[in-house]
């Protein structure tokens, strides 16, 4: 990771020992109600063999955008809007939530050249605007708004880059939340534009080269058909000097031998090197390659092997820095001298601690390091040698973000937050170790009125996992307090401390907000992240159904007052707990989730999840995919309350998973619980959302929440 820029988010949740319950019984409804008539979905009658076990598809004709996909979804839809709008408390939510939310937002600041740039938002704005000003003096004026891409706000900022002089402006936009981008130009000082314009750009930043002159960055090849849907192989690595044509790109590296791996590109600080980070789909390991840009050398590669995580640091010259976690499953800072790159010349400064490493960068000259402890943020200082100096004091319990320094200056930037803070932006003299305020905003609430604590408690095997549990100071644990129950659980991603206005509106209501570190993740380092992926998958479900269990033995909650909530690899998790445990919940939301298991790898990006979940293509993945495949695993009897969310345009996990699980459950309904489909309009898997698309989808949930959980009619 580049020594002048490294972020984080960091969240923790607790539970103490909890018992399986014995007899599965479906969570009674909140309220007696006639369930819903449903639009009709034709079944058809698809089969598919997999190693001898035949399994029914019959609504693979969903995985089309046929016109009778078309009009299906739209029924979905029109019955989804009528219930939604039916909810009595919608409007008040969405009032509330609409006040929570309009409070001044800032990032922290970096420096290019002699200008300063950050982000800003008024309050409501649909998406945050780039600002730059001259030195930490100079008056601020708005370089780039993205609010002006599009009058729905549905064209967002993906991704930007400053030349190192601090002269131009490199940015990305993606429509409609595709992950697709479109990579465009400006001139910093007076704004205009450039004619360069890149595209066909995914899952990749722009890189300036030290001279200011051009950036690397990755591309595919247009796509020859969907391209919401087609899927995506054979990356390259790309030059783009400015002022020429995109055809005219110089193509830097490219492997037509391995379809599926993909590049990352940096430049070391002394502009020498370029960096190469070769992927694997999502597999948190990495092969590492470099180019001596100097002496116009070949790619080398320097870390050829796919048997560890390494991220760049920095440099002195040729030794390079690394965090890397080979034979230190919570990370460990090392140095590679690239001319003698043998591990035996391997040299290990800072040694694996008792907390994994969450992120690593040279500022004034010293090891910063972002560790994570029960998930909750630590910064720890080193020097170049690898010698502790100092931990900072921070502000509290909760995640930092967003950190910003140079390599030349104690002055260090971060932004700090918990389940129950808005982010406020903090400064760090580094020679002093002082921390103080730099910019905090007003809020329309009190924080000091609410509680956010973390728990431990046991999953099913014994092990021991972390939980925040947030809400109004004073509740009383009798088990009638509306709880919902957030958590991901995968592709060591660490659900760490991240503030919500939506939350705080569930919150003032006497609702209980819940965050478990499940397994899967990257909270307790890369031993913790195996012990939740593949044929270890079912550790996830069980550490989720724990949490449960835990908040319903010490009061705070029972099954009937339990929402279940996830998005992505977290919607998958809840279509498990519609599967497996439909007795803890009485409302379950699987979001933009993947939720058919044998045919994931089959679309856009889904193949390169397979290091994470296994593929139904293979004998030895297919039967522990198949038994715990929601869309699979649905059968005839009651359910929850179910909302199905999902979006028009993610072209991430795509919208079949939802569109079949949808249409599987409202047949397979036995109860009065509603089943409804929500899909949104020019959306995509979650990033770039409009702020007034946020409040309306928190107002939904949580008003189907309150309504099914026997709060509200």
């Amino acid at each position: 990771m580049k020594g002048h820029l490294f972020s984080l988010i960091v969240a923790a949740n607790l539970l103490a020992g909890c018992q399986q319950a014995s007899a599965p019984q479906p969570a009674p409804a909140a309220a007696k109600t006639e369930p819903l008539v449903y639009p009709t979905a034709r079944r058809g009658n698809q089969v598919d063999n997999y190693f001898g076990t035949e399994v029914a598809d019959p609504y693979r004709w969903m995985e089309s955008d046929s016109s009778e996909v078309t009009d299906w979804v739209a029924k979905e839809k029109a019955l989804a809007e009528r219930y939604l709008d039916g909810i009595k408390v919608r409007p008040e939510l969405e009032k509330r939530i609409t006040t929570l939310w309009n409070y001044e937002k800032f990032s922290p600041p970096f420096f290019k050249g002699d200008n300063l740039f950050y982000f800003r938002n008024d309050g409501l704005q649909s998406q945050d605007v780039l600002y730059v000003q001259d030195g930490p003096q100079g008056s601020a004026r708005v370089l780039l708004d993205p609010n002006r891409f599009a009058s729905d706000g549905t064209v967002a900022l993906s991704g930007y880059a400053v030349s190192g002089n601090g002269k131009t402006l490199a940015y990305g936009i993606s429509r409609a939340g595709s992950d697709w981008q479109q990579w465009q130009f400006l001139n910093v000082a007076t704004g205009k534009p450039l004619k360069d314009e890149l595209s066909w750009i995914k899952f990749s930043s722009a890189v300036w080269s030290k001279d200011n002159k051009g950036v690397f960055y990755a591309r595919y090849d247009e796509p020859k058909g969907d391209s919401l849907s087609g899927v995506n192989y054979n990356q390259k690595l790309y030059y783009h000097r400015i002022g020429t044509r995109q055809s005219e790109d110089k193509l830097i590296y490219q492997r037509p031998d391995h379809k599926d791996w993909g590049f990352g590109a940096d430049v070391s600080e002394d502009g020498r090197y370029l960096l190469i980070y070769v992927s694997k789909g999502t597999d948190s390991r990495n092969r590492f390659f470099y180019k001596d840009l100097k002496a116009n050398g070949p790619v080398v590669e320097l870390l050829p092997a796919l048997e560890a995580s390494y991220s760049f640091v920095g440099n002195d010259g040729p030794v390079f820095y690394f965090q890397t976690n080979l034979d230190a499953p919570r990370g460990r800072i090392i140095a590679i001298d690239i001319r003698h790159p043998a591990k035996a010349h391997w040299q290990t400064l800072i040694p694996q601690g008792d907390n994994p490493i969450a992120g690593a960068a040279l500022f004034n000259h010293q090891f910063v390091l972002l560790t994570m402890k029960d998930a909750l943020s630590e910064l720890k200082i080193f020097d170049r040698k690898g010698t502790f100096l100092k931990t900072v004091p921070l502000p509290g319990k909760g995640a930092v973000s967003g950190l910003y320094g140079r390599l030349n200056s104690p002055d260090l930037y971060f932004s700090f937050s918990s389940y129950i803070q808005a982010p406020s932006v903090y400064k760090l003299d580094m020679d002093q170790n002082r921390v103080s305020v730099y910019r905090q905003p007003v809020l329309a609430y009190n924080p000091d009125d609410y509680v956010s604590e973390q728990v431990f408690y046991r999953s099913k095997d014994g092990t021991r996992v972390p939980m925040m549990i947030s809400h109004k100071k004073g509740i009383k644990l009798d088990g009638t307090n509306p709880t919902l129950l957030y958590a991901y659980g995968g592709f060591n991603i660490p659900l760490t401390p991240r503030f919500s206005p939506a939350n705080i509106a569930w919150m003032e209501r006497g609702g209980v907000y819940a965050v478990p570190n499940l397994r899967g993740g990257s909270e307790y380092g890369e031993a913790w992240h195996q012990a939740g992926m593949k044929e270890k998958k079912q550790n996830v479900f069980d550490d989720y159904f724990a949490a449960a269990e835990y908040l319903i033995e010490m009061g705070y909650t029972r099954p009937a007052k339990l929402g279940a909530y996830g998005r992505s690899n977290g919607g998958l998790l809840m279509g498990a707990a519609l599967t497996q445990r439909p007795d803890l919940f009485g409302a379950v939301l699987p979001a933009v989730g993947v939720l058919d298991m044998l045919r994931f790898q089959k679309f856009t990006i889904g193949w390169a999840w397979t290091s994470e979940y296994g593929s139904a293509d293979n004998a030895a993945d297919f039967p522990y995919l198949y038994a715990y495949s929601p869309l699979h695993n649905l059968k005839k009897q009651a359910y929850p309350a179910t909302m199905v969310m999902t979006a028009d345009h993610d072209d991430r996990v795509v919208p079949y998973h939802s569109f079949k699980f949808a249409a599987t459950l409202q047949a397979d309904q036995q109860g009065n619980a509603p089943v409804i489909l929500r899909v949104e309009h020019n959306a995509g898997h979650g990033a770039g959302k409009p702020t007034a698309m946020k409040i309306r989808e928190a107002s939904d949930i949580f008003a189907f929440l309150l309504k099914n959980l026997g709060e509200t009619q």
